[in-house]
């Protein structure tokens, strides 16, 4: 991981137990968790949106994989 992403990693992996889910398996992260560690960082407004951004990437890869698995499956 590059240096200038760890931070996002870090509270992607921290995240890990703060997925929603339904009747057709995980549908996201709740961002409550989410805005509340960003919150407690105390970062820049510019730092805020660029990791938020980066955990709705890693959020959407990891769905698209957990959904492929699921598909893979059947």
């Amino acid at each position: 991981i590059w240096p200038e992403n760890w931070p996002s990693w870090v509270l992607f992996r921290n995240l890990c137990t703060q997925w929603r889910a339904g009747m057709g398996g995980p549908t996201g992260l709740d961002y409550g968790p989410l805005y509340s560690a960003l919150d407690r960082m105390r970062l820049s407004d510019a730092d805020h949106d660029s990791i938020f951004a980066d955990i709705q990437h890693m959020e959407f890869a990891a769905l698209a994989q957990m959904n492929k698995d699921r598909t893979d499956d059947r």
